[in-house]
């Protein structure tokens, strides 16, 4: 594949784990885990991985001024606002509804990173972001607008590249391959990617999306969009269509980023036997639902599969009256 150019800020390759103990108490398969929450920048996560292709393209056009959204606890924007400070852009993150009343988990660490904040208030995210770069495009400050997520087809090459990486430490480690690479997924250039990447490099994995937020259709849809965009830009032969990618809705739960009582225990679980900590909004809702897989049998005894940490640890500060009761 034909990566464009990219800065390489972020601490690679992650490591490639097994979770031993979590395998035994499930009895089921054998569980592995890639941690991309240690990817750096200001806390890591899978964002760091497309920013590196991101913040290039940025640079490459001239670019002074980095704009991107999400919601007030957005790992994305966090991890956009250390990317920008680190190769000396500006930061404007647009952040969904107003200010909360405690500054906590990734807005303190947006703050502490130097970013400029907008608030959308009542406008829709799309408006808001508008309205910022035409702002900051009539003030003479070279905006670019990276989408939420970071989930275009030059952030999800981030992704396809990630599956190489993968690939080197499968043949340097003599491991057999995984039937399935499990990960939260939401705005898709994650899920994009790695779909792009295993047809290319793992043809055997499946590549399975729990969504965090989308309805199955929106999200096949988008992510077979985005697939074959970033397939064309890396000049592989590939096309997707919605059928071509797995996604799993069932563990949405109330609703983005609602905590209930999966995530709680999830988060808990992976916490007191592995000593790896998850999030309430992304990787604790997925990996709730991996296990859930594994204890209905879906996910077969005799399955080696791998779950991608994508990150979100920062956020759990947010989440502290409703995972400890005593407080």
């Amino acid at each position: 594949m034909n990566l464009p150019p990219r800065i390489p800020f972020a601490h690679l390759p992650t490591p490639l784990e097994p979770l031993p103990r979590l395998s035994a108490h499930l009895g089921g398969a054998e569980i592995w885990i890639k941690r991309d929450d240690q990817t750096g920048l200001a806390g890591g996560g899978n964002k760091t991985r497309k920013l590196e292709f991101l913040i290039a393209d940025a640079q490459g056009k001239g670019a002074r001024t980095i704009i991107t959204c999400g919601a007030p606890q957005s790992n994305h924007c966090r991890q956009t606002a250390a990317a920008a400070a680190r190769t000396g852009l500006r930061c404007v993150l647009v952040l969904r509804g107003g200010p909360p009343g405690k500054i906590t988990g990734n807005i303190l660490l947006d703050e502490l990173l130097g970013a400029e904040i907008v608030w959308s208030y009542d406008k829709t995210r799309d408006e808001a972001m508008q309205e910022t770069f035409e702002k900051e495009t009539a003030a003479g400050n070279g905006p670019y607008l990276i989408p939420l997520g970071g989930s275009n087809t030059i952030g999800a090459a981030g992704y396809a590249a990630a599956v190489q990486e993968l690939a080197i430490q499968l043949a340097n480690s003599n491991s057999s391959f995984f039937s399935r690479i499990c990960f939260a997924s939401s705005s898709g250039g994650t899920h994009a990617g790695l779909t792009v990447g295993a047809k290319a490099l793992l043809p055997q994995t499946e590549v399975l999306g729990f969504s965090v937020d989308e309805p199955p259709g929106e999200l096949k849809s988008n992510v077979a969009r985005l697939a074959t965009g970033t397939a064309a830009l890396l000049g592989l032969p590939y096309t997707f269509a919605p059928a071509d990618i797995s996604a799993n809705a069932d563990y949405i739960g109330a609703g983005y980023a609602i905590m209930g009582n999966r995530e709680r225990e999830t988060i808990r679980l992976l916490a007191r036997l592995e000593g790896i900590l998850v999030d309430p909004v992304y990787t604790g809702k997925a990996f709730g639902g991996m296990i859930d897989w594994i204890r209905k049998g879906v996910i077969g005894k005799n399955e080696r599969v791998l779950f991608w940490h994508t990150g979100g640890q920062p956020a759990l500060f947010a989440y502290a009256d409703q995972l400890i009761s005593n407080l």
